[in-house]
């Protein structure tokens, strides 16, 4: 991942926030929309591409565009800032491939303690009967 090339690649665009807030809200745009082009970034590899569209597959659209919003602040500049901070986040959290789990096999010493118990556990409950003359 090319982080300074990506960054070229983002597009902003300010909107009017929704919601309460008076004339300031109709007057300013200070939400900012954030959008990036998965399928046609030049700062990821191939395989990065397609882990990201498996990974966020919910976020994006069906052009395999990434749209974030923020209208947080009141300032257009510390949203444009919040949002790009969550989509670097979202990106490097995104890219992560978890191991793969190593199936292991179940100790010998297990198997005979849990036989032990149950033999245990079997031998109180008969002396619990009556016993049989």
């Amino acid at each position: 991942m090319k982080t300074e090339i990506i960054l070229t690649e983002l597009q902003f665009k300010a909107v009017r926030s929704s919601g309460a807030g008076g004339q300031n809200v109709n007057k300013v745009a200070s939400k900012v929309m954030l959008s990036f082009d998965v399928k046609n970034s030049q700062g990821l590899t191939e395989d990065e591409k397609t882990l990201l569209i498996t990974k966020l597959a919910t976020k994006l659209t069906s052009e395999q565009i990434l749209i974030l919003n923020c209208d947080e602040d009141r300032s257009q500049l510390k949203n444009k800032t919040i949002v790009t901070k969550r989509f670097l986040t979202l990106i490097e959290s995104s890219l992560i491939v978890p191991k793969k789990r190593k199936a292991t096999k179940i100790p010998r010493a297990v198997i005979e303690k849990r036989i032990k118990a149950k033999r245990n556990l079997s031998e109180i409950k008969q002396n619990r009967r009556k016993p049989n003359f």
